[in-house]
């Protein structure tokens, strides 16, 4: 199944074109017009270059003189350099308990705030336990406190939900552009 996936993405190249008539480019990417397909093959032979076939749904078929082992180069060198570029974002968890202590609060926070200046996306969780499910209320104004703090470095992406015995929230980061300009703004408001 994987073979016919690649097989089908692979452009034709010279003498798999099989269309009779072929509309050519050159190598420039000037139009040459519609060509007999012997005739066109004859062409690129002449400039010993390949004749690849871009558009093969067109009428007649687009085909282009080119270089085909340096195109396919250039086509790994952009894939691996766009693979490179990649950033891959985690998802960090912190868990609070209902009755959190300010200190312990502020340094998880400032945990938060640091998984957050890395780029990662992060899961807080408020774990109930016994009695204390009857007071989901606690979790909640937790939450809410913690989102109003970090409002200049993230967004909620998932608002707080219950779920059993515990109740999550999801945070990102804000664009870098945006942690900038809310920032600045908090600085001309002192």
């Amino acid at each position: 199944m994987e073979v016919s996936l690649i097989a089908a993405q692979e452009s034709r190249i010279n003498g798999e074109i099989r269309a009779p008539k072929v509309r050519l480019i050159g190598v420039d990417g000037s139009q040459f017009g519609i060509f007999d397909n012997i005739d066109a093959q004859r062409i690129a032979e002449e400039q010993n270059l390949d004749l690849v076939e871009i558009a093969p749904n067109a009428d007649p078929p687009v085909c282009r003189i080119m270089d085909y082992g340096k195109f396919k180069y250039e086509q790994a060198v952009k894939a691996k350099k766009a693979r490179k570029n990649q950033t891959k974002i985690e998802i960090k968890e912190m868990k609070f308990r209902p009755k959190i202590d300010k200190g312990d609060y502020e340094t998880k926070k400032g945990h938060v705030l640091r998984f957050l200046g890395k780029g990662n996306k992060v899961k807080i969780t408020i774990m109930f336990r016994g009695r204390e499910m009857a007071h989901p209320e606690q979790g909640l104004s937790i939450l809410e406190r913690l989102a109003d703090d970090l409002k200049d470095q993230a967004v909620v992406e998932q608002q707080p939900k219950m779920e059993g015995r515990n109740m999550h929230m999801m945070v990102a980061p804000l664009p870098k552009d945006a942690r900038k300009n809310a920032s600045t703004e908090k600085q001309d408001k002192e």
